[in-house]
């Protein structure tokens, strides 16, 4: 760890040695203010920012549009923890972190309890992100993109009032059902008749009985597939000049799946789910910890990996085959030699990895 973060002289002056275990775990117990017996700590404000700085410096100019994902999780718990609550749609105790994405890039990480909507707190979040955006990147349009869990009156207000589209799953329910009743019948008998799953879209301007503050353009789904119905709805800002009602279900809303396959990334193969520690503090920060490590091999197959076998590699695959490598350590009084197997499969990555890095470091 020393050779890779370039603190081998820690005793020099001005070269700080690099943290063990032990000073990790004070990092994960410490009170917000030091004290006497916790003398480190961390500044949970300056965490967040430098995500969203990373993913800004991560790009050479400022894009013309974004698209941030947001989607909450399951974290299960692992025993009596502060927050502890049983959550009956995954069946378990848990937190119920939540994420904003960028693509691949991670601009947020928030540890929350389970006992809340999926939505609480989402406001605030994207409110700080965009804030941070929009300091670098002034005139940059931003569509924000989620679940029906996130299709909430007060979201859906701000992101109005502040000049953010956003497009969301809408739940379904017997009124929106009785809306494309038509659509759903012809879906049906197209289906019949072809033997294949079909689907009819339609679009109205809708509005809750006594939920939302105005009428807002809803996309309805009617699909008949494998024998029964299938009907999905979202609300969106977007006009239908912008997007018709096909592409936006189609192209736009289905593409933020792929979000779940980061989180399953974060949580999976960088472990963002140990969080055993008693206080809600100490999980943040290892959830921290976990999307630090996230950002780090987003940084190296982005930077380092560009046109190789590995460009689109997922993290476990990055940490398999290009990591987690056998190697003999010699220490002498003046340096340390890594001997790595000659028979080591990825090689040509590795050096090409390697060189880019050195040549980055310049």
């Amino acid at each position: 760890m020393a050779i890779l973060a370039g603190k081998l002289e820690a005793r020099r002056d001005g070269c700080a040695p690099v943290a063990g275990k032990s000073t990790l775990n004070r990092l994960e117990l410490s009170r917000p203010l030091p004290t006497r017996y916790h003398k480190i700590s961390h500044d949970a404000a300056m965490i967040e920012t430098l995500l969203v700085d990373l993913f800004v410096a991560a790009h050479r100019g400022p894009p013309q549009q974004i698209i941030l994902d947001l989607d909450a999780t399951d974290d299960p718990l692992h025993g009596h923890q502060e927050g502890r609550f049983f959550h009956g749609y995954y069946d378990g105790y848990c937190y119920l972190p939540l994420y904003v994405f960028c693509g691949r890039h991670l601009l947020a990480a928030k540890l929350r309890k389970a006992d809340i909507d999926a939505s609480a707190g989402a406001v605030e979040e994207i409110a700080r992100i965009v804030a941070r955006l929009r300091a670098s990147w002034p005139n940059i349009r931003i569509l924000l993109r989620a679940d029906s869990g996130f299709a909430r009156e007060a979201l859906m207000a701000w992101c109005e009032a502040n000049r953010v589209d956003y497009l969301f799953g809408l739940a379904r329910n017997p009124r929106l059902a009785a809306m494309i009743e038509n659509e759903l019948a012809a879906a049906k008998s197209a289906s019949e008749a072809s033997g294949k799953p079909a689907r009819r879209f339609k679009e109205f301007p809708w509005s809750t009985l006594d939920s939302w503050s105005r009428e807002r353009r809803v996309v309805a789904k009617a699909e008949w597939t494998q024998g029964e119905a299938n009907p999905r709805f979202i609300v969106t800002s977007l006009s239908k000049e912008e997007a018709g009602a096909r592409r936006l279900y189609e192209k736009l809303y289905c593409a933020r799946g792929d979000m779940e396959n980061r989180i399953k990334e974060c949580q999976l193969d960088l472990f963002a789910d140990r969080t055993s520690s008693a206080t809600m503090r100490a999980n943040q920060l290892r959830l921290w910890f976990a999307s630090f490590a996230y950002v780090l091999v987003c940084a190296l197959r982005r930077i380092a990996l560009k046109h190789t076998q590995f460009a689109k590699a997922n993290c476990a695959t990055i940490r398999l085959k290009l990591l987690k490598i056998g190697a003999l350590v010699r220490v002498s009084v003046r340096r340390i030699k890594l001997a790595m197997a000659s028979a080591f499969p990825n090689q040509r990555e590795y050096r090409i990895a390697h060189a880019r890095l050195a040549a980055a470091a310049r």
